[in-house]
C-alpha cells in the first residue's frame, strides 16, 4: 500500500477516536482547561499526529495510549466532583487579585501576572482604572472576574425603582429563506400575521436570511441582498401614539358636549386612559 494512502487512513481513523474521545469527555474540554486537562489535551493530539505519519507505530498502541489518556481526565474528574481537596490539587484553586479595592501584589507575583496583564484582563473586562474595582478573582481556567464598586456600577432598574422585566430570547422564524414553523408557534404568532409583517416590508419569505420575532413580538430581518433596507416597523411606539390620540379625543369630546352625563364619562375615560399612558409609556417608548 502506498505511503500517502496509509497516511490518509490512519488520520480518518485518529480523527473519528478523537471525535468520539472528545465527546465522552464532554464539552468542558473545549471550554474551560485545568491544567490536567490541558496536559492530556496535548498529549492526545501529539500520540495522534505521531501515529498517523510514521509507519513504524502500530495503529492498535496508538488507540491504546489515547483511550487510555482519554480515561484519565474523566477518572480525575470524578475524583475531583468527590473530594475537594484533591479539586484543588487536579483543578487548581481561584486567586484573589484585588480585594476591598487594594491590588495584593504578593498573589499576582505567586501567579507569575505583572502588572501589565492585570490591566489588560481588567481591559478585556471594559474596566480602564482599577480603582473602580471592588474585587477581583483570577479563576482556574485563567479568567479574570470583577466586581466594581457600588457607585460605579450601571444603573439597573431596581435601582430606579422600576418593576422587574423577564427578558426571553428572541425567536428565529426565517432561516435560509425557510419559514421555521415551530418557532413561530413558539412565538405565538401566526402565519398570517407574518406574511402582513413581510409584506409591509414589501419582501418575501426567500429573500429573508435571518428573520427574527423579539420577546416584544416584533419581527426583524437580515436579507440577502445586504444593499436593500428594510423600513422598521415600530408597533410599541405606533400603540403608545394611538393611546394619546385617542385621550386627546376623549378630551375634545368631552369639551364638544353639553350633556354633563357625557361629558363626565369622557373625562373619567380620558383619565383612566391617561394613568394607563403613564404606567405603559417607559415600554412602549
Amino acid at each position: 500500500m502506498p505511503h500517502w494512502i496509509e497516511v490518509i487512513i490512519r488520520s480518518a481513523a485518529f480523527l473519528f477516536v478523537l471525535f468520539v474521545v472528545t465527546k465522552v469527555m464532554g464539552k468542558r474540554q473545549i471550554s474551560q482547561l485545568s491544567f490536567f486537562e490541558y496536559i492530556t489535551g496535548i498529549t492526545i493530539g501529539s500520540i495522534a499526529a505521531e501515529v498517523s505519519m510514521s509507519r513504524e507505530r502500530e495503529v492498535a498502541d496508538g488507540l491504546a495510549a489515547v483511550m487510555v489518556w482519554g480515561l484519565i481526565p474523566l477518572a480525575a474528574g470524578y475524583i475531583a466532583l468527590k473530594s475537594r481537596s484533591m479539586r484543588k490539587i487536579i483543578e487548581g484553586e481561584s486567586t484573589v487579585f484585588i480585594k476591598d479595592g487594594k491590588v495584593l501584589e504578593e498573589n499576582l507575583k505567586r501567579e507569575k501576572y505583572s502588572t501589565d496583564e492585570l490591566l489588560s484582563l481588567l481591559r478585556k473586562k471594559d474596566i480602564f482604572h482599577v480603582a473602580d474595582v471592588e474585587f477581583a478573582i483570577l479563576e482556574e481556567d485563567g479568567s479574570l472576574n470583577a466586581l466594581l464598586k457600588k457607585d460605579k456600577r450601571p444603573l439597573t432598574r431596581q435601582d430606579a425603582n422600576l418593576p422587574s422585566m423577564i427578558q426571553k430570547e428572541p425567536e428565529s422564524v426565517i432561516m435560509d429563506g425557510r419559514l421555521i414553523l415551530s418557532a413561530l408557534q413558539l412565538s405565538g404568532k401566526t402565519k398570517e400575521w407574518l406574511d402582513e409583517q413581510l409584506a409591509s416590508m414589501n419582501v418575501t419569505i426567500e429573500n429573508v436570511f435571518l428573520g427574527q420575532i423579539t420577546a416584544t413580538g416584533e419581527l426583524t430581518v437580515d436579507l440577502y441582498d445586504d444593499q436593500l433596507k428594510v423600513p422598521t416597523i415600530q408597533e410599541r411606539p405606533l400603540l403608545l401614539a394611538n393611546l394619546k390620540k385617542l385621550e386627546a379625543e376623549l378630551e375634545g369630546f368631552a369639551l364638544a358636549t353639553d350633556c354633563e352625563k357625557a361629558k363626565q364619562m369622557y373625562q373619567e375615560s380620558s383619565k383612566e386612559l391617561r394613568n394607563i399612558i403613564n404606567q405603559t409609556s417607559k415600554y412602549l417608548q
